[in-house]
């Protein structure tokens, strides 16, 4: 997958996630957001050893699902 699906994927994902979870958020913070998610994501799916189907849609989910994640302990860790 290419760098602009990548940027494209991390854009959906990290939306995603600010709408599930509430917040405030721009395009750059949602961005990285998802682009964080979904290395992250990866990263759990793959020490899980859960598998997605490789396409955009599998893509998304484990990206958003990263996301989440890493919103929700970023907001832990903030209001420590």
């Amino acid at each position: 997958m290419g760098i602009i699906a990548w940027i494209f994927i991390g854009l959906i994902a990290g939306w995603l996630a600010h709408v599930i979870l509430g917040g405030r958020g721009g395009i750059f913070g949602n961005l990285a957001v998802g682009l964080v998610g979904a290395i992250l994501g990866g990263f759990l799916f793959e020490k899980l050893n859960l598998h997605v189907i490789p396409d955009f849609w599998g893509n998304l989910i484990t990206a958003t699902i990263g996301a989440i994640v890493f919103l929700l302990i970023w907001r832990a860790i903030r209001r420590a």
